[in-house]
């Protein structure tokens, strides 16, 4: 069975302050010709097929023209919600859907009921496993404690068990939206830590023949069985190095997986570039970004004037402008963001904790602080799906 495995289209989301529907659009035609053109048997979404829980309606509307293309391609479909989705409002009318082969996974409950394809090996069963946030599904699996491995855990032992009572020799596929220990994120996914953790043991998913992930915006194989396929576009300027593409997956008789990367559509390649203005404009080297989008680090000791403006008149496509001036760490005209970079909120707490009394917080403050961030970011991801 041959499967293009696919996930996190953000379909409303800009980069920076540029629109990106058409090229989002571009990518949704560029999905359907693969299909297509390279024979698929499916196509599976492994989340984040909005960028919010409310999308703007030209969002809605690409979504529904690239369902109506895959139905009229033949070509069956399973998808799943992930934690920038509304799992309700995505699984409006799934029940229907089926019926045209679009099938929407957006409900917990149905983690061990898999949909069943076949080719002519036999059947291969595709198990949908939306984002599972802790605080909200808990009590669906039973689980003491709120945790990405435990509810993700539980999930699968429901497909574990599922599998075991199907005929042998059934394939099988589960579609996740985690962070999985191993992969490497970028700046532009959702936090999802719960409890000081966020990623989840590559042991959750073994007794299946393949994991297609999402929630990571960078392509990347975790071994041969377990794969992200990144998003489609760019999101973030940490994404520069990113190869945009998807994964196409033959799944043999034995359930073998064999998988190629397809490249996906860019609309404009991404450059960074750091050093003072006067370098920036007069390097000759940095000629080969003069049609990229562009975030510049400006590292001047003083900041120079308008150089935005000067900056677009070499690079027309600057989008972010960071000034970092070279300075020495310990000089206390350091800035506070560079100061706070690379620390979460958690870490961001516990310094202030320590430098308004002279001490760090011990283990029972810091359990109380990640209990009250996780009560926020689970308040919030309640207050954002609520009908």
């Amino acid at each position: 069975m041959r499967i293009l495995h696919t996930s996190d289209w953000h379909l409303g989301r800009s980069f920076h302050r540029v629109n990106m529907l058409d090229a989002q659009a571009a990518f949704v035609g560029h999905l359907v010709a693969t299909a297509r053109e390279r024979d698929v048997d499916a196509v599976v979404v492994s989340g984040d097929v909005y960028d919010r829980a409310v999308p703007p309606l030209a969002a809605v509307e690409l979504f529904d023209d690239a369902l109506h293309r895959l139905a009229g391609l033949g070509v069956p479909t399973v998808m799943i919600s992930g934690n920038h989705d509304s799992a309700r409002r995505l699984g409006v009318g799934s029940g229907l859907l089926d019926r045209a082969g679009v099938h929407l996974r957006t409900d917990p409950a149905s983690c061990g009921t898999p949909v069943i394809l076949e080719d002519a090996h036999g059947p291969v069963a595709f198990y949908g496993l939306p984002y599972l946030e802790p605080a909200l599904v808990r009590a669906e699996f039973g689980v003491g404690k709120a945790g990405h491995q435990a509810v993700l855990g539980a999930a699968m032992d429901r497909v574990r068990a599922d599998l075991a009572g199907r005929p042998a020799g059934t394939r099988s596929v589960v579609l996740a939206h985690a962070f999985v220990t191993g992969g490497e994120p970028s700046d532009s996914e959702r936090d999802i830590t719960v409890g000081g953790v966020a990623a989840v043991p590559l042991g959750v998913f073994t007794g299946v023949d393949y994991v297609a992930l999402g929630h990571l915006h960078g392509s990347q194989a975790l071994t041969e069985r377990v794969r992200y396929s990144g998003s489609p576009l760019p999101y973030s300027f940490s994404e520069a190095a990113h190869r945009k593409s998807m994964w196409l997956v033959d799944l043999d008789a034995t359930g073998t997986v064999t998988a190629e990367r397809v490249d996906c559509p860019v609309p404009r390649p991404l450059a960074r570039l750091r050093g003072t203005l006067e370098d920036l404009l007069a390097d000759p080297l940095l000629a080969r970004h003069e049609d990229a989008w562009v975030e510049a680090t400006l590292t001047d000791a003083v900041r120079p004037a308008d150089p935005m403006a000067r900056l677009t008149a070499r690079f027309p496509h600057t989008l972010s402008l960071v000034f970092a001036p070279e300075r020495d760490p310990a000089d206390p005209a350091d800035s506070y963001a560079r100061r706070l970079a690379g620390r979460d909120d958690q870490q961001v707490a516990e310094d202030f904790v320590a430098h308004v009394r002279g001490a760090g917080p011990d283990e029972r403050e810091q359990r109380v602080l990640r209990d009250a961030f996780d009560a926020v970011r689970a308040d919030e991801t309640l207050r954002e799906v609520a009908p």
